[in-house]
């Protein structure tokens, strides 16, 4: 088997939902996903949507050169169905590996727009998740407006803090009903988030957030778990994408402690981090 191409992209959490406001914020974090295109055709039982066929349907329907008949390779360590954008982390990582093994030297724009569209194309997102592919590939946060193209779509964007810790709440397979009309009913909230953000207030965005997703799909729990982490010295917490995980945003050296206090309550806890920008050195190499 040979890899004919490599791509990789990585989770994120939300700052702002797109089904609320119709404007849609998220921030990557260290937490990978690597797609290997390879010469022999390879199931990827994880891809329950089909998005890596997607993928390949959007590129070839683009005008990009045909792969052939190939399969997959997939790693990954972002947690599937949780709303932690593993969907677009694929997309991304996938568009990517088509990207080197064709040297057709895609832009971070082109490759964001072959993502929503297969994502689209899959069926696996209520929004077209643009912000979350721009976090996927980017680091920071970009407020976007989803109709559009990705070359118009940033209407903010800004830095995430590097000496925070993500502490991402899994709570198992999601099991409440995410109707895209009860974000509407929620709306005062979504924008009360999106004011927040306009201000650069990116986390105080993230809890509020996270309470109008909360309200929007009925997750009590949630809140509770959201207060407690506030209660315990967290800084932001909140509902990630539709959930069920929950990101809690705390400081470096109360990060141990808390997530110690919520795993005593039968909480799973995985510990990450906002992406940082990559140096300049790395940068100018991935160019070469």
């Amino acid at each position: 088997m040979t890899v004919l191409g490599r791509g990789r992209a990585n989770g994120g959490v939300s700052v702002l939902h797109a089904a609320g406001t119709g404007r849609g914020c998220s921030v990557g974090i260290e937490l990978m996903t690597e797609a290997s295109l390879v010469s022999d055709q390879t199931p990827v039982p994880e891809d329950e949507h089909s998005i890596l066929d997607s993928v390949v349907a959007v590129w070839t329907d683009s005008g990009y050169p045909d792969p052939g008949v190939v399969g997959w390779m997939v790693n990954s360590d972002v947690p599937i169905g949780q709303g932690l954008k593993s969907s677009a982390a694929l997309a991304c990582a996938a568009a990517r590996a088509l990207n080197q093994a064709s040297w057709t030297g895609l832009s971070d724009f082109d490759i964001v727009d072959i993502a929503v569209a297969a994502q689209r194309r899959a069926g696996c997102t209520i929004t077209g998740s643009m912000d979350d592919c721009w976090a996927a590939i980017s680091p920071g946060w970009k407020l976007v407006d989803p109709s559009l193209s990705s070359r118009d779509s940033i209407l903010l964007e800004g830095d995430a803090e590097a000496d925070l810790a993500v502490l991402i709440v899994l709570r198992g397979p999601r099991q409440l009903e995410v109707r895209p009309e009860s974000f509407a009913e929620q709306h005062k909230l979504f924008e009360r988030a999106l004011a927040s953000l306009s201000s650069g207030s990116t986390l105080s965005a993230m809890s509020a957030n996270g309470m109008a997703v909360a309200a929007a799909t009925g997750d009590d729990e949630a809140l509770r778990i959201c207060n407690s982490a506030i209660a315990r010295g967290a800084i932001a917490a909140g509902l990630s994408g539709s959930g069920p995980a929950i990101a809690i945003v705390c400081y470096q050296q109360g990060a141990e402690q808390l997530a110690e206090a919520m795993s005593e309550s039968g909480l799973q806890i995985i510990r990450s981090a906002f992406v940082e920008p990559a140096p300049l050195d790395e940068e100018a190499s991935s160019w070469e």
